[in-house]
């Protein structure tokens, strides 16, 4: 793709280029397999000698034609489509960490990113330390160990709205030799580019503003191409022989596409979260409308935000936008075109009363999804994150009467009406 092209027109263009005679639009290959004519065609293929699709649990065009949009939006050199963004970060962790090693995570990101490290991965071995997101470099470092293999973070954390200070948590990584990830869902790469600020690897879930309309549940792991992962000395997976592709060095043998090629050919091989190529369809339907999309999500939040911040039953408002909010000059550096269309708030009925709150709505929806073109509600601390205890709540900048509000692309005058009518009744 022309690098020089911008974020517009790359959503639009990027990944698929129509010839003469071919359809305009992606087309959809909705099909498992991929004829040859020679044994030894497909002999080469299973090898990893030639390039080509044989089998959709792998590779299929559709996919990687969006994958490759997606890696252009980013700024990486290759990406790989997941069946959901906890795919996508189960795969950017299990393709470089194994049974006894460790990774450090930021305490506030998403519910169920928190349970994946701290619960699920440590029934395969692998042990997670959380630290503060607000804490220091040396405090960051002082969480890693010999077998630390990456730090993950979010650049906007969901649904507390901490705002990742990257270029500080990159330092803290490459300082150990190890590559940070950060999952960029929230931001999109409209509004900002984690590689820019030091980031290795990005992840996504596709689920929300890519997509934008509840249309499909998907993943998405962009590699940057920057981190040397020969140098680290600490990848075998990447930089020692694979036995179970003949003997292959995936650094030696495919370069700055090493880490996405050993996701697809061992993780997408043995684990088969691979998306349909039909939703892959429909996430390129949303991708070519997402600059306009977050623009306006972004526009909303923010006559959303200064409304509630200067309403006598709001007590909190979370929003980086606000220039009170502890995240504004991060927001600034990182996001100076905005942040998301998400809010958070408290009222000052507690939890009673953001129970009353939700269920006086008229025009937003309470619903687990986030970061679509309907305005949606929830109460993480009884539906996302209900799995934390209060500890680990507060660690994660949950309160008990915190609402998260995802602010949609309806007329901002009808949210605010359904916000003011509901918020009466808290």
């Amino acid at each position: 793709m022309n690098p020089s092209r911008k974020l517009e027109t790359m959503c639009i263009h990027s990944g698929y280029t129509p010839k003469k005679g071919e359809p305009l639009a992606m087309p959809i290959i909705q099909s498992t397999t991929f004829k040859y004519d020679t044994t030894q065609e497909m002999g080469d293929l299973f090898d990893l000698k030639a390039e080509g699709y044989f089998y959709t649990r792998l590779q299929n065009p559709t996919n990687d034609q969006v994958a490759a949009k997606i890696a252009d939006l980013e700024g990486g050199v290759a990406g790989i489509l997941t069946s959901s963004g906890q795919a996508a970060n189960f795969y950017a962790i299990f393709n470089i960490c194994e049974a006894g090693e460790h990774v450090v995570a930021a305490s506030t990101i998403y519910g169920g990113t928190f349970n994946l490290l701290g619960v699920t991965l440590k029934k395969l071995g692998i042990d997670c330390t959380f630290v503060d997101t607000d804490a220091s470099q040396e405090e960051i470092e002082a969480c890693i160990r010999p077998n630390t293999k990456a730090i993950l973070a979010e650049t906007i954390a969901n649904p507390a709205l901490v705002i990742l200070d990257i270029e500080k948590f990159a330092r803290a990584a490459h300082a150990h030799q190890i590559p940070l990830i950060v999952d960029n869902t929230f931001a999109t790469p409209i509004n900002c580019r984690p590689f820019e600020w030091g980031a290795d690897i990005v992840t996504h879930s596709t689920t929300k503003y890519m997509d934008g309309h509840g249309l499909q549940v998907g993943g998405a792991i962009v590699d940057s191409g920057n981190f040397d992962w020969e140098a680290a000395g600490k990848y075998p997976g990447l930089t020692t022989p694979d036995e179970s592709y003949h003997g292959i060095t995936y650094t030696k043998q495919f370069g700055k596409k090493a880490y996405i090629t050993k996701a697809t050919s061992q993780l997408m091989r043995d684990l088969g979260s691979i998306p349909s190529p039909m939703n892959c369809f429909l996430l390129n339907i949303g991708l070519e409308t997402l600059p306009l999309r977050v623009r306006a999500h972004c526009h909303n939040a923010d006559v959303v935000a200064h409304y509630l911040n200067d309403h006598e039953k709001v007590t909190h408002v979370c929003y980086a936008g606000l220039e009170s909010d502890p995240y504004h000059a991060l927001a600034q550096k990182y996001l100076p075109n905005g942040t998301c269309g998400v809010i958070s708030f408290e009222v000052a009925g507690g939890r009673e009363g953001a129970v009353r709150f939700m269920d006086s709505l008229q025009l937003a929806s309470i619903a687990t999804h986030v970061a679509s073109s309907r305005t949606m509600v929830l109460h993480p601390a009884s539906h996302t994150h209900r799995q934390m205890n209060d500890e680990q709540l507060l660690a994660a900048g949950v309160s008990p009467g915190m609402i998260r509000l995802s602010i949609g692309i309806e007329n901002v005058e009808d949210i605010i009406a359904d916000l003011e009518q509901a918020l009466q009744k808290a």
